[in-house]
């Protein structure tokens, strides 16, 4: 089990060079944990992309069913103290937004702070890069 931020679940709905890979990760390892806002978050990209003429009509719909699927299928990791706590420590010890703060936060209350082991899998560099530091294995590789 693996866990998920939005920019990689993203490449899993619309075609993209790393797509490929992704779907290939996810056949290896089914099981996804994602945190709260993920389906949100992607939702917004695949928006912006119908706005900017990337994504259109049945594209957006493909890629809409495609993202509902897996966020029926994943683990995921709901708002809590616990949550915002970490992410608070996150921000202060990381060059974090506070998206990607909740995100990495979600990831480390799954483990329940374990990081040794515990893999994200993320295209995000701020995020991989706190990640990193903060014990996670890294997906894809750098």
């Amino acid at each position: 089990m693996k866990f998920w931020d939005s920019s990689a679940v993203i490449t899993l709905c619309v075609a993209e060079p790393t797509s490929g890979a992704m779907r290939s990760l996810l056949r290896a390892d089914p099981a996804m944990v994602a945190w709260w806002s993920t389906r949100t978050e992607c939702l917004s990209g695949l928006m912006r992309r119908s706005r900017e003429g990337a994504l259109t009509g049945r594209g957006l719909g493909e890629a809409r069913a495609a993202l509902t699927a897996l966020a029926h299928a994943w683990v995921e990791v709901q708002p809590s103290e616990s949550v915002r706590i970490a992410a608070e420590r996150l921000l202060a010890a990381h060059a974090l937004r506070a998206a990607d703060a909740l995100q990495l936060a979600a990831a480390f209350v799954w483990c329940g702070g374990q990081t040794q082991g515990a893999e994200v899998v993320s295209f995000d560099s701020r995020l991989r890069e706190a990640a990193l530091r903060e014990g996670f294995g890294i997906l894809p590789p750098p």
